[in-house]
C-alpha cells in the first residue's frame, strides 16, 4: 500500500525526537537552528496530521504524551535510515563532481578528445578523468547504462532516449593508395558494388554513416559483395596502403597520408560524406564537469 502523506515529514519528526532528548521546544529548535514559535507550527502540524496529541506543555518544558513516545521510539529508525539515505546521495553527488567518465568513439578520441582534455585539466589539474574508446554502439552502451557521464559518437541518428548536442562535425573519406588503378578517378555510387571497400566494423559510426548515405544516393539499401569489415582505423589504413581496396574513413585520420602523397581521395558524385559530431548524456542535466566538457568540446576544433 502507498505511504500517507504525513510520512514525507520527517523534519518535523526528527524535531519531536529532539524534543524528547533536551525536554523543551525551544530548546529543540535552537538544535535545528528554527525558531521557537516555527517550531512549535511544525509540531503542530503534525498532531494534525497524525491525528494524535503528541506533547504536553508546561512552564518548566515539554513532555511527550504516551502517543508521543511511540511516535518518537518508531521514529528513531526512520529517521537514521533518512540519514544514510541523504549522507549517500551527497557522497555519490561529491564523487560525480570529482571526477568525469568519458567515452568516445575513435575519430574522436584518436584526433579531437585530447585536446579537449587538456583544456579541461587547465581548470582542473587534479581532475580524475576515466576515458573508455569504443565504436558508436559501445558509447551509447556505456551511456546507457550510467558507466560514462558523457559520450561522443559519430553515428548519424543519436537514440532518441539519450540526450544529445552537436559539438561539431566529421567528414569521411574514401581513399586508396597514390598508385591504385582507381586513384584520382570520380566515381558513380553505383560503381562501389564493384569495388573492394574497407569498412568498420558493425556498430562503428563510420560505418552507420557511409553506409545510410548511400542508401539515400541509391534510394535502396547498398549491396556491397566485395566490402570488408575491419575493426579499427588504424587496420585499414594499413590494408589500403598495402593496396588492398578503398578505405572509408573519417578525412582526419587521412589527412596526413594524403599530405604526404602516399594516399589520395576517391570522390564519388553526389554523395555527401559529411557528419555531425554528438555528445550524449543520461538524464535531463549533464553534471557540472560533463557541462564543462560539452562547452570546450563546442568550441575547441
Amino acid at each position: 500500500m502507498p505511504l500517507p502523506p504525513w510520512i514525507s515529514d520527517l523534519p518535523a519528526l526528527d524535531l519531536l525526537i529532539s524534543v524528547a532528548e533536551t525536554g523543551s521546544v525551544g530548546r529543540a529548535a535552537r538544535a535545528h537552528g528554527i525558531t521557537q514559535p516555527s517550531a512549535s507550527a511544525r509540531l503542530a502540524r503534525l498532531e494534525r496530521r497524525l491525528g494524535v496529541s503528541l506533547l504536553v506543555r508546561s512552564r518548566t518544558g515539554s513532555l511527550l504524551t504516551p502517543a508521543g513516545e511511540a511516535v518518537v521510539a518508531w521514529s528513531h529508525g526512520v529517521i537514521d535510515a533518512a540519514r544514510t539515505l541523504a549522507d549517500g546521495v551527497l557522497t555519490l553527488r561529491a564523487d560525480r563532481q570529482a571526477r568525469l567518465r568519458v567515452s568516445a568513439s575513435l575519430t574522436v578520441a584518436e584526433h579531437l578528445l585530447p585536446t579537449w582534455l587538456l583544456a579541461l585539466r587547465r581548470t582542473h589539474p587534479g581532475l580524475d578523468i576515466a576515458v573508455d574508446v569504443a565504436n558508436s554502439h559501445g558509447v551509447v552502451a556505456a551511456v546507457r547504462s550510467g558507466a560514462a557521464d558523457l559520450g561522443f559518437v559519430e553515428t548519424p541518428h543519436p537514440p532518441a532516449d539519450l540526450n544529445a548536442r552537436p559539438v561539431g562535425e566529421d567528414r569521411l573519406a574514401l581513399v586508396v593508395t597514390a598508385n591504385y588503378p582507381l586513384a584520382g578517378r570520380a566515381l558513380r555510387p553505383t560503381d562501389l558494388a564493384d569495388q573492394p571497400l574497407l569498412l568498420r566494423e558493425p556498430g562503428s559510426g563510420t560505418r552507420d554513416t557511409f553506409l545510410s548515405r548511400l542508401e539515400q544516393v541509391l534510394g535502396h539499401p547498398p549491396v556491397l559483395p566485395h566490402a570488408i569489415s575491419l575493426g579499427s582505423t588504424t587496420t585499414i589504413l594499413a590494408t589500403v596502403r598495402a593496396g588492398g581496396g578503398i578505405g572509408v574513413i573519417s578525412a582526419r585520420a587521412a589527412a596526413a597520408g594524403v599530405s604526404a602523397g602516399e594516399l589520395t581521395e576517391i570522390h564519388i558524385a553526389g554523395l555527401a560524406l559529411t557528419r555531425p559530431l554528438h555528445a550524449l548524456w543520461l538524464g535531463h542535466t549533464p553534471t557540472a564537469l560533463a557541462t564543462e566538457m560539452l562547452t570546450i568540446a563546442s568550441s575547441v576544433d
